[in-house]
């Protein structure tokens, strides 16, 4: 992770202070994130208490069942990035996340410094899929497993092509960022300031490239599944999700996507 700190002077409204039953209660989070990795950094920060409110260009829907399965607590509404209204909800927010491209971000107005610098007490988390050292590239999961050498790592004949059993670069990713921005959150309201933190799903293969590894695989084992899955009623569907790892807290039903007002 790279972290960064900006001096800003204090606002007028104390920023929310991290408390122990649900610590994120108060703290609204401005999701502008796609596809996994960045959802389910706010989806922690949900179930935490926080407002999360994710907003979606209109014309670029998320496939539905990848949507209901990150979106867990919170709101989805639909919003041009370039308007106004985008920039009066950053001004009211305590957190943004950034999940897409930084030559994207930068041409809708969005550049995580510029967004540091211009809303002071601002928390600005970016994921990315290979970090701003590449900001017009595009990635995601797969191609950065492949192209760090897991994909050579996980091959069974160190010929054809293998993988992580599941999209693990999103999920670490997604679990480090929202356990930085708790920290960040939580150094603002101690030490004021403007924060920054930033990492790429490359960053993510990296480390765990390092990490020791098993020389054969754990044997398998039978698991019953039924005490990790979560059931919510969606719009008179059923839908059936994992339930949250942390102990005594439970997801809240997530919202079908865009049905949201773009408003805290």
């Amino acid at each position: 992770l790279d972290v960064r700190g900006f001096d800003s002077a204090p606002s007028a409204t104390p920023p929310p202070s991290i408390t122990t039953a649900l610590p994120l209660r108060g703290v609204r989070v401005l999701d502008l994130t796609r596809v996994i990795a960045g959802p389910v950094c706010t989806r922690i920060l949900a179930l935490l208490g926080a407002d999360v409110l994710r907003i979606d260009p209109p014309q670029l829907a998320e496939p539905e069942w990848q949507h209901l399965d990150t979106g867990h607590g919170k709101r989805s509404a639909l919003l041009d990035a370039r308007t106004a209204r985008m920039h009066e909800l950053l001004s009211q927010a305590d957190a943004v996340v950034l999940g897409y491209r930084p030559s994207a971000l930068r041409r809708l107005g969005l550049d995580s410094d510029e967004l540091a610098e211009r809303y002071p007490r601002l928390v600005v988390a970016q994921l990315s899929a290979w970090g701003v050292e590449q900001p017009e590239r595009a990635g995601f999961d797969s191609l950065v497993q492949a192209e760090s050498g897991i994909a050579l790592v996980e091959s069974v004949d160190g010929s054809t092509p293998g993988a992580l059993p599941a999209q693990a670069l999103d999920h670490s990713a997604g679990y480090l960022l929202a356990a930085a921005v708790i920290v960040l959150l939580d150094r603002r309201a101690r030490d004021g300031g403007t924060w920054h933190v930033r990492t790429s799903l490359r960053r993510i293969a990296a480390e765990l490239l390092g990490m020791p590894r098993r020389r054969e695989p754990q044997p398998e084992s039978d698991f019953d599944v039924e005490p990790h899955l979560a059931r919510f009623v969606v719009d008179g569907r059923t839908l059936v999700t994992s339930r949250p790892a942390l102990t005594g807290l439970e997801f809240a039903a997530p919202h079908r996507w865009g049905v949201d007002h773009p408003a805290w």
